[in-house]
């Protein structure tokens, strides 16, 4: 009786090990299956509505696209910020996958990296003070004080008109100057950027005539990265077929501006 209960414990024990070896074994895979490769895609955070910080957290057009993007590659997206000015030779340094921060498609960009297909279209458009009737063309912008964001392509159009180009960090600290006396002329920089910036911060400033230019954006990505650039495209084709661009679009511009 002694022996057929021994051996009746013995079984039971070992049935528990079993039992809890399987049990782990199928938590870790579990585990494995959930586990996300990181996306991670960088902007200067400087950039309303595109990308820009609301307490402390990134946010905007830029970053919902860089994470409806990630979700269709079945990536966890990490958006982070870096200087724009550097934010090429960042890339190239392995310190992100991608930039998604509104960066114009340009030959002399083309040349450093790999480009997606754009993802929106904006001209670079010509802001003043509301009043100033002393530039009403582009022909009007030749030798005056021109504010840009630095690095950026409305920098070297701004040098085709004047040498008195100031740099700044932030559209929005570009125009705001254009309120103080003395300091700027005219201000160019993207239409819907723009646009935002005087309705968000309601400043006393106006569009002048057409856009100067048209620029397409693109997301830019390592050269040697080609499967990447395969995948972000497939991504990005999908999220502007299954409606997901056009939803994140109209909660900022009130518009698909895919069209």
């Amino acid at each position: 009786m002694k022996t057929k209960f021994k051996l009746f414990a013995i079984i039971m024990v070992i049935a528990t090990i079993a039992s809890l070896i399987s049990a782990c074994g199928s938590k870790g895979s579990a585990t494995d299956s959930q586990k996300k490769e990181d996306f991670t895609f960088a902007m200067s955070g400087l950039y309303p509505p595109f990308n820009y910080k609301d307490n402390a957290k990134l946010v905007g057009f830029d970053v919902e696209i860089g994470n409806a993007l990630a979700k269709k590659m079945g990536m966890n997206p990490k958006p982070v910020t870096n200087p724009w000015e550097t934010i090429l030779s960042a890339l190239k340094a392995d310190r992100f996958e991608a930039v998604i921060g509104s960066m114009a498609i340009t030959d002399d960009r083309k040349k450093e990296v790999g480009f997606s297909d754009p993802y929106y279209d904006s001209g670079a458009q010509v802001f003043v003070k509301k009043g100033n009737d002393g530039i009403q063309t582009a022909d009007d912008l030749k030798g005056k004080k021109i504010g840009v964001v630095v690095s950026s392509t409305y920098e070297d159009l701004a040098k085709k008109y004047t040498d008195k180009v100031s740099t700044y960090n932030s559209d929005v600290t570009a125009l705001q100057d254009l309120l103080v006396k003395g300091r700027l002329d005219a201000v160019i920089t993207d239409k819907l950027v723009g646009m935002y910036a005087i309705n968000q911060n309601d400043l006393s400033i106006q569009p002048v005539g057409k856009p100067l230019s048209l620029d397409h954006m693109g997301i830019a990505i390592k050269k040697d990265n080609k499967a990447l650039l395969k995948k972000v495209n497939k991504a990005l084709e999908e999220i502007k077929e299954d409606g997901t661009y056009a939803k994140i679009s109209k909660k900022y511009f009130g518009a698909d501006i895919n069209k």
